[in-house]
């Protein structure tokens, strides 16, 4: 049994060691509840911002906005041609005149920007303001040059990233490829082929680099008469360029308050963590502690919840203490009542041994008996007392009809007619939440205290009354009273005050503490003291107080 005890403690040990050395490494800068906090305000960071870098309806705003503006400025080129460049014929028949309508669109381009086609009802392109000469073969054409490489390497770089991580989560749907022919047609261009059946048309597509192209084609007509289709294609880049702008400066923001969430997350859980932690390690080494050196910090100062944490801890850990000093007490006023009784069956035994008389060795036969019943007493009382808080922590309190229960303890007295007259008066609903079994105990105990004491002839009062939200119950006699200054001592632990006339040893000492316990447990009081007429001491009054609630 002792090896399998050495075993037990050690296993404990080393469970206790293995905790704390798991507490000892949450004690960094980064805890796991500082990683939680973080982790959340992150997230919470990173759906805000990515929803708001998502701007599919902004760019879908844009492109429609930009579409508008292109269909616009096609209108406008349209009406000047129909005005400027067709030439009416002698049966009323209306044409393009090519040179009048090529050097209009190579002039009004350069108000926009946009690249103009112009074709003919047959398909063929008449104008191209790419083109700075004349179509053949001296036909130059214009291109834009790129960029600088060098200059905006980072930007060019960082814009790549973010727009390809944001494409993959717009799900847009694939636009259709753009292509340039070197001879190009109606036949290349859907919305070319709708404006020459006089119906205006708006496309967007990607080109070989997967950048997009807007491009908008109106009829140009003549008194309803359809004579070409003005073709205006124009780059996504300032679209792109103006998302690009506002994601770059979003990711600016989110950069910014990533830092700021990161070092208030930090904040937040050192706050938190680092009180705790100190309570923790606190709490390990009070529980490892063989005494009192080691105590839980004060932290009632930060006045929230870690506060109110520390003061719990502080308070059970004193009730702790205070219960094991209690239990401690307890155990010596135990071994030394008990060893009274024992003292005198061991000198009795030892008496009846050399006595050869036997009506002395009757006597102490008689007297060996008395310490037994004794012993017996007070190992039951002692029993009772010791499992009584766990009886009380367990059970379940229920609705007491205080009436009933102290009419029916009055008529139980009175049936003994020796004993002196117990007169109960209690109102009707008058009701207590509380342990029935232990409510009666504590009932009868202080009922037969006080039959003890009163006189023959006299009378044993029991009262109750309703006083706001609790219940008074008293209980008087006419006895002697209480021994002045003693008022609180009769509660303690094997204490006993009796009538001379009682034989000693009849009652454990144990009675009233017991019933003063009970009402603790049932968050009321009890107390005592002498009934006084006319300054003089009539007898004792045991007051009990319980709440409703």
């Amino acid at each position: 049994m002792s090896d399998l005890s050495a075993g037990d403690q050690d296993q404990t040990t080393s469970q206790s060691e293995t905790r704390t050395a798991r507490i000892e490494e949450r004690h960094g800068l980064f805890s796991p509840l500082t990683w939680r906090i973080l982790a959340v305000n992150a997230l919470a960071l990173f759906v805000l911002v990515a929803g708001i870098l998502y701007l599919g309806r902004y760019k879908q705003e844009l492109i429609h906005s930009e579409l508008e503006a292109m269909a616009v400025q096609a209108e406008m080129y349209a009406a000047a041609l129909s005005t400027s460049a067709v030439s009416s014929e002698d049966d009323a028949t209306n044409r393009v005149k090519l040179e009048v309508a090529r050097e209009m669109v190579r002039r009004l381009v350069g108000i926009t920007g946009a690249r103009t086609r112009l074709f003919a009802t047959n398909g063929k392109l008449m104008a191209d303001s790419r083109n700075i000469q004349s179509f053949g073969a001296g036909t130059i054409q214009a291109e834009d040059l790129p960029a600088p490489g060098d200059e905006d390497a980072f930007a060019d770089i960082m814009r790549t990233l973010t727009d390809g991580l944001l494409t993959l989560f717009e799900g847009e749907q694939p636009l259709p490829l753009y292509v340039d022919p070197p001879v190009a047609s109606a036949a290349d261009y859907p919305e070319v082929r709708a404006a020459l059946a006089g119906y205006s048309r708006g496309v967007v597509r990607v080109d070989s680099q997967g950048r997009r192209v807007l491009s908008v084609s109106v009829p140009v007509a003549r008194f309803k008469q359809v004579l070409a289709s003005v073709m205006l294609t124009k780059s996504g880049e300032q679209i792109e360029s103006a998302l690009h702008a506002v994601r770059l400066d979003i990711l600016k923001i989110f950069v910014f308050a990533f830092g700021i969430t990161v070092l208030l997350s930090i904040y937040l859980a050192g706050v938190i963590t680092r009180p705790l932690n100190r309570l923790a390690r606190a709490a390990e080494r009070v529980r490892r502690s063989k005494n009192r050196q080691f105590t839980i910090p004060d932290l009632s100062d930060r006045r929230d919840e870690i506060g109110d944490l520390s003061t719990t801890l502080r308070d059970m850990t004193e009730t702790l203490w205070d219960r094991m000093d209690a239990i401690e007490r307890f155990a010596a006023d135990v071994a030394h009542e008990i060893k009274n009784p024992l003292t005198s069956l061991r000198s009795a035994v030892e008496t009846a041994t050399r006595l050869k008389d036997p009506e002395r060795q009757r006597r102490l036969m008689e007297i060996i008996a008395e310490d037994v019943q004794r012993l017996d007493r007070l190992i039951s009382d002692i029993s009772d007392y010791s499992r009584m808080d766990a009886e009380l922590s367990r059970a379940e309190s229920e609705d007491v009809d205080l009436r009933v229960l102290l009419q029916t303890l009055g008529e139980l007295y009175n049936a003994d007619p020796s004993g002196p007259r117990i007169k109960v008066s209690v109102p009707e609903d008058l009701h207590v939440p509380a342990l029935e079994s232990r409510l009666t105990q504590v009932f009868r105990n202080l009922i037969s205290n006080a039959i003890t004491f009163s006189p023959e002839g006299g009378e044993v009062r029991v009262r109750a009354w309703q006083d706001k939200d609790r219940v008074v119950i008293t209980i008087e006699d006419d006895g002697p009273g209480i021994p002045p200054g003693k008022e609180e001592a009769i509660f303690n632990r094997f204490y006993t005050e009796r009538p001379a006339t009682e034989k000693f040893g009849q009652h454990s000492g144990l009675g009233l503490s017991i019933s003063k316990r009970i009402i603790s447990a049932h968050n009321g009081e009890l107390g005592a003291q002498n009934r006084l007429v006319d300054g003089e001491v009539k007898g004792a009054i045991f007051t009990i107080h319980l709440p409703q609630k």
